[in-house]
């Protein structure tokens, strides 16, 4: 391998990069990272937003089995209601 570069003889250098150059490609790399981080911060507000979902909407199922049970009692009420005046008309 050695001998093959020797044959291939000299070559020229590249040109160093500038300065310009450089900050170039740390722009593009911390670009990249600031993507990175955003994505990161959207799936955590995800699951911040998910969490939120399902307590408003636990919350909110509690809220209608109590409503619920609130309309439950009232309709049997009027049930027993209606049926004592029944009774009584009949009875009359």
């Amino acid at each position: 391998m050695n001998e093959d570069l020797l044959e291939q003889g000299p070559r020229e250098a590249p040109a160093p990069e500038t300065a310009e150059e450089r900050s170039k490609k740390l722009g593009l790399k911390t670009a990249g990272g600031t993507v990175a981080a955003g994505g990161i911060g959207l799936a955590k507000l995800g699951v911040l937003g998910k969490f939120f979902i399902w307590w408003f909407a636990w919350n909110g199922a509690m809220d209608a089995w109590r409503i619920g049970g609130w309309v439950a009692f009232a309709a049997v009420v009027a049930v027993i209601a209606a049926y004592a005046v029944l009774r009584a008309r009949r009875h009359a």
